[in-house]
């Protein structure tokens, strides 16, 4: 089984992506902008907010897979101010306090958009069984 999922970002059909891609028990979600409905930049200059939306748009894509947030075992946070870690990270924490994925943060020169602060993936194994042992 292949499912694919899309946020609708203008990016997706210009590059050849999805948001996400199911495959059997794998869900992968792609780099998340801050990007919003209306298809600008949420929270510019506020790497908290875009943090915020970021997650957001990787809880919809997950949802959308068949995953929820519990489902991920993996995140990774690309940041163009390696000091705005500890804001991102305090949202990290908001959303994955008690799921606890492991996660690695970096810093990138930049985006496609250079208002984006940061990019974030995630990766989840659907595995119900597993879950409700831990």
């Amino acid at each position: 089984m292949r499912q694919l999922v899309s946020s609708g970002s203008p990016y997706e059909p210009r590059i050849g992506i999805s948001r996400a891609v199911r495959a059997g028990s794998l869900v992968t979600v792609a780099g998340t902008a801050p990007i919003g409905a209306d298809g600008g930049t949420v929270g510019p200059g506020d790497p908290a907010a875009q943090a915020r939306r970021c997650f957001e748009i990787i809880a919809a894509a997950l949802q959308e897979a068949g995953a929820s947030l519990r489902h991920v075992v993996r995140t990774r946070i690309l940041l163009t101010r390696i000091e705005d870690w500890e804001q991102v990270a305090a949202v990290h924490g908001e959303f994955f306090r008690d799921i606890r994925p492991v996660n690695t943060i970096m810093q990138v020169s930049r985006f496609v958009d250079p208002a984006w602060l940061i990019e974030i993936e995630a990766d989840a194994v659907i595995d119900d069984a597993n879950h409700a042992a831990g």
